[in-house]
């Protein structure tokens, strides 16, 4: 890649860290007005309009018959069961310790690379992993009460497992399509598993106050389309375990947004757990390989 090409990318990656970094508070704010289900589905529902009338979406074909099953399975669990796990999650995670959790992405995509990419790990690797783990129970512990489980904190680590199985098998469908195409075969499959939640957004809808629907608006727009399209084009050139590095920056950017917009912050144990998840995440990434 030439020196143009590298700084666009690094401008694509700063936009996305944002976009998602503020996608956390967005979530909380938006469930003041909806039930998590409709909150998933109106954020879609808007990414969906979104994205076709995104500038070129009209060369988007069908894909090929071979390739449907996968792109309609990336659909379901990188847009549906993700999004869904991450509202139901943030009725009791703070943004910030959601925000933690999902900074977890990138050992679980070492792990996915380990067992389906012939990719190997070192001691140091698998030390790395046991740190992250214990880093992550710390996290689900300080968002409970009384030092016990929150449920979802658990839904919210579900949520990083399904955005890192996302991330490790779209690679060869942005070689073969796009990050446009790529990006609206998933959010158009998505959205269609979301639909079961229809009935209850069309309840909610009429009542939900302004602000929560402007939170989702913003959410279906800005973290959906423009960031999941920018992601998709950077891992069209960089190995998705380089990619996944980036995330580190998040929960910083993350918390601050939710201090800022919401006036929260992750428990001290969320904190420091958080940075325990982190430290072995880096280490991974850096020795582990």
């Amino acid at each position: 890649m030439n020196t143009p090409t590298n700084t666009r990318l690094l401008l694509f990656l700063i936009i996305v860290l944002m976009f998602w970094a503020s996608a956390f508070s967005g979530v909380r704010a938006a469930l003041q007005g909806y039930t998590p289900g409709s909150l998933a589905l109106l954020r879609f529902l808007v990414a969906s309009l979104a994205i076709a009338i995104y500038p070129g979406i009209h060369r988007v074909g069908l894909p090929s018959a071979s390739d449907l099953r996968g792109l309609v399975l990336l659909g379901f669990i990188g847009i549906t069961v993700y999004h869904i796990a991450i509202s139901y999650g943030e009725v009791s995670v703070t943004a910030g310790a959601a925000s933690l959790l999902i900074s977890s992405v990138p050992l679980f995509t070492a792990l996915l690379a380990t067992f389906f990419l012939g990719e190997r790990l070192r001691i140091w690797g698998w030390l790395g992993i046991a740190i992250s783990f214990a880093g992550v129970l710390l996290i689900v512990l300080g968002e409970g009460t009384a030092l016990q489980f929150d449920p979802g904190a658990l839904l919210v680590v579900i949520a990083a497992v399904c955005a890192s199985l996302y991330f490790t098998f779209q690679k060869p469908y942005l070689q073969r399509y796009g990050a446009l195409r790529f990006t609206a075969y998933a959010i158009w499959s998505g959205t269609c598993f979301l639909l079961v939640f229809l009935p209850g957004l069309l309840l909610e809808l009429p009542t939900a106050p302004i602000d929560a629907t402007l939170a989702i608006l913003y959410l279906g727009v800005f973290p959906s389309v423009i960031a999941y399209a920018l992601w998709s084009e950077v891992l069209r050139h960089i190995p998705a375990s380089v990619v996944a590095s980036f995330l580190y920056l998040s929960p910083v950017l993350a918390i601050f947004i939710a201090w800022v917009w919401l006036n929260e912050i992750p428990s001290p144990l969320a904190l420091i757990g958080g940075l325990i998840v982190l430290t072995g995440v880096i280490l991974v990434n850096t020795r582990g390989r």
